[in-house]
């Protein structure tokens, strides 16, 4: 119901323009007006979900690897002692390799996939065969009987239970790497025939041999296909901890462009696929929290506590947002969208409420984090609106400028002049500054502002606006998706192609560099400035982040009271 209901067949057709993932679903739902409970009700879910997807990204990858390793021990106890290093050697691999891009790490690990899921189904049909009876448990009554008999222990195994849906959300996260069909095929013809036969094989095995409840998995496969059954689970655990790296990759992609998250390096992997990505600092945040996850849990059953915990909120979340998308954009009548939503919202309470049991014994842990990366989203695009206000307010409209630099006399220097502006209708304050201290202005200026729609990707070309209020002045805005990349160079060859010609040789670009002082002497208001004002120190340089060259830059400090 979960996986192939909600997930394959209604959640991956709630994509934006192709792009999937609880912030690219907040942004399709989000009301045009910005104020309201409705849009602040959204606008808490979509961030909060996306928040705890970063524990997903830390949980995933631990759990997956140690799991797969402590096969191991199945063989023998010799190994027992070296679970923990083999599993940090693997994911330091496991990380390091990103950079390559995912499309070499899938060209590799592709055929994995495919070897994986079919002794998934082997081992499953041989002892389906070796014990048919098995076959009986797709009769509901027995699931019913079981709640019955065990009551409350029953509710505590659904915390036991959720590891086989696990996926439901990356894959959401992922298909902009992929199309919805390829995905679906997948589901349908291989991963969940694959699933469903090994679980009825290890309920089997269990039928036959309740000991074997230690490990069903691997002492369903016979003795010589151990090991080789711990390398391919161990490839098969990396390549499950590959979705969810991407998907983190995806997601703070998507939130610096909507003004989430400070500026970060974002390395493109791939020329044809601009889904691609590599962000190092996401990457090397991740790799220090799982090392110090493994270390701290140090079994899979113990990080079993943790895990479920954050995805089963985000799975929550994701189902209430669909609600509104439903009604938004497939245009449902309000009962239909109900009975459909409630439908899911049964199985989503129901892991929600297990789950919660387990946060005394680790499950704290995502919900910590969530929480922690929620503050920082909430607080920097909190304090970019507070700073993009008070520049504002210090700014004077570019006609009143104009206006002001036509009955002065000032020096006139040679070539172009490309003021930076986060606001399309204002004056820059470098520009100001610049004509009251040097009484020198280029004889081609260009204000420029770089503007994040909230769709995923648009036409550049068709989306750049050129005014010419006066001879040698001009105001551009370039537009561009929350997964585009913004490039000088890019825009610089369209405004030539549009007759405006910019000489990169002869052009200086003038920055604006503020520096944050915070005055509040006590109180939460002040430590959040302050969150701010760090975030904002480590950003990424403006000229990195948009491939300014550095030998052409000029920049202009004031400082700024918040």
């Amino acid at each position: 119901m979960v996986v192939t209901i909600k997930y394959h067949l209604l959640i991956i057709r709630l994509d934006n323009e192709g792009e999937g993932g609880i912030m690219a679903l907040m942004e399709l739902v989000t009301p045009k007006k910005n104020t309201g409970f409705r849009y602040l009700i959204i606008i808490t879910l979509g961030l909060f979900g996306a928040s705890l997807l970063y524990g997903d990204g830390i949980l995933t990858p631990a759990i997956s690897v140690i799991s797969a390793i402590e096969g191991l021990n199945v063989a023998t106890p010799f190994f027992e002692n070296y679970i923990v290093p083999f599993t940090l050697i693997i994911l330091f691999l496991l990380f390091y390799f990103q950079k390559r891009g995912t499309g070499k790490i899938g060209a590799i690990f592709g055929p994995v996939t495919v070897i994986w899921f079919s002794s998934l189904a082997i081992l499953g049909i041989v002892s389906i065969i070796e014990t048919p009876e098995v076959l009986y448990a797709v009769n509901p009554v027995y699931a019913i009987n079981f709640f019955i008999e065990n009551r409350f222990l029953g509710f505590v195994v659904l915390g036991s239970v959720f590891l086989v849906i696990t996926g439901g959300e990356a894959l959401y996260a992922d298909i902009g790497h992929f199309n919805h069909k390829a995905i679906q095929i997948a589901w349908f013809f291989l991963a969940l025939p694959s699933l469903l036969l090994n679980y009825f094989g290890q309920g089997a095995l269990l039928l036959r041999d309740p000991k074997a409840v230690e490990n069903p998995f691997y002492h369903l496969a016979p003795e010589w296909a151990l090991y080789p059954m711990v390398v391919l689970a161990t490839m098969a655990t990396v390549i499950a901890s590959q979705a969810v790296i991407t998907g983190s990759f995806s997601l703070t992609q998507q939130a610096v462009q909507l003004g989430y998250l400070p500026r970060v390096r974002i390395i493109h992997t791939s020329e044809d696929e601009r889904g691609q990505i590599y962000i190092p600092q996401v990457n090397w945040l991740l790799f220090i929290s799982i090392v110090l996850l493994v270390l701290g849990f140090r079994t899979s059953s113990n990080l079993a506590g943790a895990y479920g915990v954050a995805l089963t909120t985000t799975m929550l979340i994701t189902t209430m947002l669909a609600f509104f998308a439903m009604r938004k954009i497939w245009k449902w009548s309000l009962l239909l969208t109900i009975l459909v939503c409630s439908f899911f919202l049964i199985a989503d309470i129901s892991f929600f409420a297990s789950n919660l049991l387990k946060i005394a014994h680790g499950g704290w842990f995502p919900l910590v984090l969530g929480l922690g990366v929620y503050m920082i989203m909430t607080t920097w695009n909190w304090g970019r609106k507070k700073l993009l206000h008070k520049i504002e307010e210090e700014t004077q409209p570019i006609e009143k400028f104009i206006d002001e630099v036509m009955s002065v006399r000032l020096v006139s220097t040679p070539g172009t002049a490309i003021y930076m502006s986060s606001n399309p209708k204002g004056t820059p304050p470098a520009l100001v500054k610049n004509m009251k201290h040097n009484r020198v202005l280029h004889k081609q200026i260009i204000v420029l502002s770089i503007i994040f729609l909230k769709i995923p990707r648009v036409n550049t070309e068709g989306t750049i606006e050129i005014i010419n209020p006066t001879e040698g002045f001009y105001r551009v805005t370039a537009y561009y998706g929350f997964m585009d990349n913004a490039n000088i160079q890019q825009i610089i060859d369209l405004l030539n192609k549009n007759g405006l010609i910019v000489k990169m040789e002869k052009t200086t670009f003038f920055l604006g560099r503020e520096l944050l002082v915070v005055k509040d002497r006590s109180g939460f208001i002040r430590l959040r400035k302050k969150l701010f004002v760090l975030l904002s120190r480590n950003s990424q340089r403006v000229t990195e982040f948009f491939n300014i060259p550095n030998d052409r830059v000029f920049e202009v400090g004031s400082q700024i009271e918040l």
